[in-house]
C-alpha cells in the first residue's frame, strides 16, 4: 500500500510541483553567483525564460487561472517593492527587483493550485496534509536548532496555528510552504538574494536564517489578495458557488 501511495504521489507531484522545482533550479541559475563568470547579464536570461513560461501558462490556463495569475503578478509587484526596497526585508543580488520575480510569484501560486487539483492528491488529502504538516514542523525546527532561525520558526508556528481551523485552504498553504522553502534555499544558495541576520534587519529579538524557514507566511497575502480581486469582479458567480457549496455541506451533514 505504501509503495502504491508513493507512486501515486510522485506521479501527481512530478506533473506539477516537480516541473516547477526544475524550472526554479534552472531559471535562478542564470541570475546566480555561479553564472556571473560566464555571462554577467544572466538576469536578463532569467527574465526572458520567466516571461516565456508565464505566457505559456496563461495560454494553457482557464479563464479563472489566467485572471488569478494576473492578480498574483500585480500583488507580487507591490509586495516586492514594499518589502524588498521599502522595508529592506531582503535584498536582491543587484539591489533591484528583478523582472522575473513578480510573474514568478504567479507561477508558484498557480502551480500549487494545480497540484492540489490532482485527483490522487484530492483523494488522499487528509494523509498528505498530515505528512506535509510534520515535514514543515521538523524543517522549521531544524532551522531553529542549526541556524537559530527564531523568525522563521515563529512564522511557521503562526501559519500552522492559523491553518488548524482552515480545512479548505490547509493543503494549498502547506504546498505553498514547501515550494517557497525550496525556492528560498535555491535562491539564497545561488546568492540571487539574501536575508539579514534578524527580521527586517531591525528586530534583534527575532534572529533569522538566510533564508528564514517560514517566510511562506507572507504568501497568505498573495492568495487572499488574488481571491479578493477575483471575487470583486465576479460577485454574482462567486455568491452562487458559495451557495452550492453550503448546500452540499449541509446535505452531507
Amino acid at each position: 500500500i505504501m509503495i502504491l501511495f508513493a507512486k501515486g504521489f510522485l506521479k501527481a507531484f512530478n506533473r506539477t510541483l516537480g516541473i516547477l522545482f526544475l524550472f526554479i533550479a534552472l531559471g535562478l541559475y542564470f541570475d546566480s553567483r555561479f553564472f556571473i563568470d560566464i555571462y554577467d547579464q544572466g538576469q536578463w536570461i532569467a527574465n526572458g525564460l520567466m516571461v516565456a513560461v508565464y505566457i505559456l501558462l496563461l495560454y494553457r490556463g482557464t479563464n479563472r487561472s489566467r485572471e488569478l495569475m494576473i492578480y498574483a503578478t500585480l500583488i507580487g509587484i507591490a509586495g516586492e517593492y514594499l518589502f524588498s526596497l521599502g522595508f529592506e526585508m531582503y535584498t536582491y543580488r543587484l539591489g533591484n527587483v528583478p523582472w522575473y520575480v513578480p510573474p514568478g510569484h504567479a507561477i508558484i501560486y498557480i502551480s500549487a493550485v494545480y497540484f492540489c487539483r490532482e485527483a490522487f492528491i484530492k483523494f488522499n488529502r487528509s494523509k498528505i496534509e498530515q505528512i506535509f504538516k510534520l515535514g514543515i514542523f521538523f524543517y522549521a525546527f531544524f532551522f531553529l536548532v542549526v541556524y537559530f532561525d527564531v523568525f522563521g520558526f515563529v512564522l511557521t508556528l503562526i501559519s500552522l496555528w492559523i491553518l488548524k481551523n482552515k480545512p479548505r485552504e490547509r493543503l494549498f498553504y502547506y504546498s505553498m510552504y514547501i515550494v517557497v522553502a525550496f525556492l528560498e534555499i535555491v535562491g539564497t544558495r545561488y546568492a540571487c538574494w539574501f536575508w539579514p541576520d534578524e527580521a527586517f534587519g531591525v528586530f534583534s529579538f527575532l534572529p533569522s536564517a538566510n533564508p528564514p524557514s517560514g517566510i511562506s507566511f507572507f504568501y497568505f497575502g498573495l492568495d487572499l489578495g488574488s481571491l479578493w480581486l477575483y471575487k470583486q469582479r465576479h460577485k454574482i458567480a462567486w455568491g452562487r458557488m458559495k451557495s452550492i457549496r453550503t448546500m452540499k455541506e449541509t446535505s452531507i451533514v
